[in-house]
Parts: C-alpha cells; sequence; structure tokens
C-alpha cells in the first residue's frame, strides 16, 4: 500500500492545480545573511509569490547565466553550508510551498538519502536537479519518494516523444519547460509557438503540471507565457534586483504577480 503524500507535496499540488497560473520566485540560499534573506523571502511572499524556489549555491552552475552565477559565488564566499541551506528552506516554507534546486554534483556530493532527509525535514515540497543524468534518475526518484519529496524534472524541448514519456515517469511535482532554451539570464524574444507546442507534448505524456521558467525576464513575457502553463518561475530579475536595488524587490514581484492575474490564464488547463 502506498503512502499518504506528505502536506509539503499536497500543498504544491493544490497550488499548481489552481485555474490561474502560480508565480514562482528562484532565489539562491545564503546570498544575504539569514536574517535579511529571512525578510526577503516574507517580502516575496508578501507581494505574489505563491511558490519559492531555493537554489543551493553551486560553484559552476553549467546551466546558468551570469547573474545567477555570480549570485552563487557570492554565497559560497560567504561560507553558505548545507546548515545554512537548510534554515533557509524552513522559514521560506513556512510562507509558501518550497523546491529545492540543485545541481547533481551537490546531492552526490551530500549523498542522495542524506541530502533529501534534510530538505524534507526542513519542510520542503520537493527537489530538483537541473542537470540530473538518466542513468541515475529512477534511484534518485525512489530515494526523494522515500523522504516525502517530489522529483520535479526539466525537460529539454528537443527530447523525442518516447523519452519525454520515460522522463516523465521518473518525475513528481512537476515538469519543467523552459521558455527559452539558453542559460538562465536571457533576455531576448521567446518562441511563444515552440513553447505552446512542447507543453501539449508534455501534457499528453503525463498528467503532470508543466511549468516555465528561464527567459521571463520581464511582467509582458510572463503574461505571455502564463496561458500555456501551470507555474511561471521568474529568477533572474529578482536575483539581478536582490544584489543592485533590493529595495525595488517588492513592487517588482507584485508587477510580474499582477500580470499573471490579468493574462488570459485560463486556458492553461485546458
Amino acid at each position: 500500500m502506498s503512502q499518504p503524500a506528505p502536506a509539503a507535496a499536497l500543498a504544491l499540488d493544490d497550488l499548481l492545480t489552481q485555474p490561474r497560473p502560480a508565480l514562482g520566485v528562484f532565489v539562491p540560499a545564503g546570498l544575504h545573511g539569514l536574517s535579511a534573506q529571512r525578510r526577503i523571502l516574507d517580502a516575496l511572499a508578501d507581494h505574489g509569490a505563491d511558490l519559492l524556489e531555493i537554489g543551493i549555491p553551486h560553484a559552476a552552475p553549467a546551466l546558468d547565466g551570469p547573474v545567477i552565477t555570480a549570485a552563487y559565488r557570492q554565497a559560497l564566499r560567504r561560507g553558505t553550508t548545507m546548515a545554512d541551506v537548510t534554515q533557509v528552506v524552513e522559514h521560506a516554507a513556512l510562507r509558501a510551498p518550497v523546491v529545492v534546486m540543485s545541481y547533481w554534483s551537490t546531492v552526490q556530493q551530500h549523498g542522495p538519502e542524506a541530502l533529501a532527509a534534510a530538505c524534507a525535514a526542513a519542510g520542503a515540497s520537493g527537489i530538483m536537479v537541473v542537470d540530473l543524468p538518466a542513468e541515475d534518475a529512477d534511484a534518485w526518484h525512489r530515494t526523494a519518494a522515500a523522504a516525502g519529496l517530489t522529483t520535479p524534472r526539466l525537460v529539454p524541448r528537443d527530447l523525442p516523444d518516447t523519452h519525454l514519456r520515460r522522463l516523465a515517469g521518473q518525475a513528481s511535482g512537476w515538469l519543467y519547460a523552459p521558455a527559452a532554451t539558453a542559460r538562465t539570464g536571457y533576455r531576448g524574444p521567446l518562441d511563444t509557438p515552440s513553447l505552446a507546442e512542447f507543453t501539449r507534448r508534455l501534457r499528453a505524456a503525463s498528467a503532470l503540471p508543466v511549468v516555465s521558467g528561464v527567459g521571463i525576464s520581464s511582467p509582458r513575457l510572463a503574461a505571455v507565457v502564463a496561458p500555456h502553463v501551470d507555474a511561471v518561475v521568474i529568477g533572474t530579475p529578482i536575483v539581478r534586483a536582490l544584489t543592485a536595488t533590493p529595495a525595488q524587490v517588492p513592487s517588482l514581484v507584485a508587477e510580474f504577480a499582477d500580470a499573471l492575474h490579468t493574462s488570459n490564464a485560463g486556458a492553461h488547463h485546458v
């Protein structure tokens, strides 16, 4: 008999099945001291963030652009540890569902079982390993599930349908459809028709919610993407503001939230 899903995972599922798309906000753990980071998380939640992604700092984040890479390295220079990360997750989970973002080498460094247990104990809903190797996916999915965590998966745009179905079977929580095929921080135009077709392929292969991020650099683009997905995640615009003009972060999050609320988002479950 399967065990009931933990409350954190249920909260994530409830959020992603609402009629309107949710707003997710990414922040790297350790960019500021714990007290300051708690105030930042509170401000994000108070101004429209429905979901919080907490990034574990990594020295060489291959899928991230210069803004998030610099933020991660700053966090590492501050001496951020996994204990610091879990404290951030613990506070964030008081305000919204939390998904931890990690690279696979970090999971290996700390040990899959230990990392999953620590994140679950802190209140996380799941862990998304952005560069999860295919050969490790089944074992990671089982390990995370045993800890009560979902395992969202990033899905490459060019993945054939047969491989897509296998990947979806190794995922839980959501499937992540990048809005751009570049690294995080991309600020160019988005190929919305291509993204729309990709999300249709994902929905045909799986009943999991579809979440999009990468390249959603403005509230206008968030409104364009919103009708096709169950959540929009913003990262670089927020991290850029946190490192340059922190006082602007609450109003910036509110602008993205307003864009989702006023977009023609009702089609995203169709």
